[in-house]
């Protein structure tokens, strides 16, 4: 019972207690609050916050120089430096660091750039690092960008390999590398025009292409001054500003010789004169033949004719009347003969003539072909040799126009022999007087 009473008196007293001691709380309670913040932050202001990360405080993740310039860019860390050593990775002619403070140097020469080391407007990724000397794992490894700029304009230039006049002849070929000289902006593209169509072996559209081509034969007309004729080509480049250059290249073509063609042409000329002369040699083995026939019967004749005066002087000298008479009636018959032999055997002058102009024709064919032969591949007197030979032929083929020339069915080697017989050629040497 006591128990109880005790209970029930606390629960009264804290009634009208609590809330007072509520209140008496919570304003101790914001006090406290307002006093603890003020504390806190002098205390995070006085008390130094331990860095545990290694970073590079000052790292210009992109830097642009001015060629002739100089660099001298001191990189600093959040630890002791003197525990650490820098370093580079593709770094681009020139560019350096000590390795024990940091500094990084750099003088942007223009021989650099003039050499071709350097080049403007173009990023070099450098890759920087730092690394602790005595522990490994303690290190960064980062990069940054360099870039070299210049504010003097220096233009690109097309420049071919070869002198601005070339001399080719017609069926030759000329060939040299359109190169470039690269300024601030490099030549992109290159067009090629010229004065002539002209139709060139591959196509030049960029620099260190190569220009080809080879003037065909009849490119120079018969009408061009000097035999030659300019092709003037022009080589336009153009960079990324649409900035032009023109390199120009004066080719002077002149004319020349097709001689695939033209020996193809002398060789049928040759054919037609060793053609032509075999029919010359059979027509003359027809008249020979023809003039040796009637001479061998005009020979008979005067034999026979010789023998009757012969044997009438013979039978004169005889004892008896009749051979006596014989003898006179026999020189008669002799003087008979000639008439007869004229009309069974004439002259055969026209012939004659014929089968002489027939053989002059033959040697001076032979003497033309052995005078007019080809030296070498390339005779510089081809064409003249030629159109000799073509002329010489006509004026015997006029020569010989009223003789029949005769189709020939022996073999060449047969007429040759014929032609070349001592005894064939006995009968027109030339005598002396």
């Amino acid at each position: 019972m006591i128990s109880y009473r005790f209970a029930f008196i606390l629960v009264i007293i804290l009634g009208f207690a609590l809330p007072s001691f509520s209140q008496v709380v919570d304003s101790l309670k914001t006090d406290s609050v307002k006093v603890d913040t003020a504390k806190v932050d002098t205390l995070f202001r006085t008390i130094p916050q331990e860095d545990t990360v290694l970073r590079i405080r000052n790292l210009n993740p992109y830097i642009t120089l001015h060629v002739d310039s100089t660099l001298q860019y001191k990189l600093d860390i959040n630890r002791d430096q003197s525990k650490y050593y820098w370093f580079l990775k593709n770094s681009p002619v020139g560019l350096k660091i000590d390795r024990n403070s940091g500094l990084l140097t750099f003088k942007a020469e223009k021989a650099f750039f003039l050499s071709g080391t350097l080049k403007y407007d173009l990023d070099y990724k450098v890759d920087l690092g730092v690394q602790n000397l005595d522990n490994p794992k303690d290190k960064i490894d980062t990069s940054f960008t360099l870039l070299f700029f210049n504010t003097e304009i220096i233009p690109s230039r097309v420049k071919p390999s070869v002198n601005n006049v070339l001399y080719v002849d017609e069926g030759d070929s000329i060939s040299f590398k359109v190169q470039c000289e690269d300024g601030n902006f490099p030549i992109q593209n290159i067009t090629l025009t010229s004065n002539y169509p002209i139709k060139t072996i591959g196509t030049v559209s960029k620099c260190g292409d190569e220009f080809k081509w080879s003037p065909p034969f009849g490119f120079v007309k018969p009408t061009d001054k000097d035999k030659q004729k300019e092709v003037i080509v022009n080589f336009v480049g153009v960079n990324k500003f649409n900035v032009r250059d023109t390199a120009t290249i004066r080719i002077i073509v002149r004319e020349n010789i097709n001689y695939p063609q033209k020996v193809l042409e002398y060789n049928e000329v040759v054919k037609n004169i060793q053609f032509y002369s075999n029919r010359l040699k059979a027509t003359f083995m027809e008249l020979d033949k023809k003039i040796k026939s009637t001479r061998g019967t005009r020979t008979s004749f005067d034999l026979t004719s010789a023998a009757s005066s012969l044997g009438g002087t013979v039978f004169s000298s005889l004892p008896t009347d009749g051979q006596k008479t014989a003898g006179k009636i026999l020189p008669s018959v002799g003087v008979a003969m000639v008439p007869v032999k004229e009309s069974v055997a004439p002259a055969k002058k026209e012939e004659q003539n014929s089968a002489t102009l027939v053989r002059n024709s033959i040697k001076r064919l032979d003497y033309l072909l052995q005078s007019n032969t080809l030296v070498g591949e390339k005779d510089p007197e081809l064409i003249n040799k030629t159109e000799k030979l073509k002329d010489q032929l006509k004026q015997i083929q006029m020569q010989l126009i009223e003789v029949p020339i005769v189709e020939f069915g022996d073999s060449p080697e047969e007429l040759d022999k014929y032609f070349n017989n001592p005894k064939v050629a006995r009968k027109y040497r030339m005598k002396k007087s």
